[in-house]
């Protein structure tokens, strides 16, 4: 599975991004696809996944502010976030579980900062 991500930018505080990740492969069939992040000097952290079923998971400094979806027909994750913060500024990486085996796609950077 290659997964390319995309949607990444400069913001200000309180605006929105909407980030896409967009798999090589049907991703209906994927136990877990989810968005984590690194900020510089930190370790890569989850912020949010979403199950096969639709269960969902996040970190609780996004709760209230980002939502995490996924398009079946476009094999497409997204991660909608609003309210951005200064302390949201990091890469992003799109990430998918499926059978054992972990994938990764390539960062994209996000950057809130007035």
């Amino acid at each position: 599975v290659q997964l390319q991500a995309s949607g990444g930018g400069s913001v200000q505080p309180g605006g929105s991004l909407r980030l896409s990740c967009a798999a090589s492969t049907e991703i209906r069939s994927i136990n877990v696809m989810g968005w984590y992040r690194q900020a510089p000097g930190k370790e890569r952290e989850l912020v949010a996944s979403l199950t096969r079923g639709g269960r969902t998971n996040k970190a609780e400094s996004v709760k209230g502010r980002f939502t995490i979806s996924r398009d079946n027909a476009k094999n497409t994750m997204y991660l909608q976030m609003n309210s951005l913060k200064p302390e949201d500024t990091a890469t992003y990486y799109c990430n998918a579980n499926d059978n054992g085996l972990t994938y990764w796609g390539q960062g994209t950077q996000v950057t809130v900062s007035s």
